[in-house]
């Protein structure tokens, strides 16, 4: 049997570290923002008529609970807001908010900083080689 390297533990180090670094700018900044709550944000922008709390999810492969909890402290916040699908109360989409739009102006300098940080001494054929190794080792998962 071939031996496999411990990578969860690698990746989950690595994380680990890129979310500290932001959270670290994020409070450098005086902008009271969590990683997760910014990949939500991330999502939403661009998309003046707002996305479904299930598209959402999907999109950032978190599930839905954690999902409607990101949103409703991202609303609590005035960045986002629930709107009612026209034709459907029941459904809502999320909308960026101008506090949102302005927060995210805001942290986008830094996120590309915290990016290139993490990518000091890569180049891009390594970017194309750890995305090509990491959707393999997902693919193995959903076989």
């Amino acid at each position: 049997m071939k031996e496999v390297p411990a990578f969860g533990y690698i990746m989950d180090r690595a994380v680990k570290a890129l979310r500290s670094d932001l959270n670290q700018r994020f409070k450098s900044l005086n902008i009271d923002l969590t990683p997760e709550q910014w990949l939500l944000l991330n999502r939403l922008n661009g998309c003046d008529e707002g996305l479904s709390q299930n598209q959402i999810a999907d999109d950032t492969y978190k599930d839905a609970p954690t999902v409607s909890r990101i949103i409703d402290l991202l609303c609590k916040k005035g960045y986002t807001d629930r709107l009612p699908f026209e034709g459907d109360r029941r459904r809502h989409k999320v909308i960026l908010t101008e506090a949102g739009r302005e927060v995210i102006d805001r942290v986008l300098p830094e996120v590309q900083s915290n990016r290139d940080k993490g990518w000091q001494g890569l180049d891009h054929k390594d970017l194309s080689d750890l995305k090509r190794i990491l959707n393999t080792i997902y693919a193995n998962y959903l076989e």
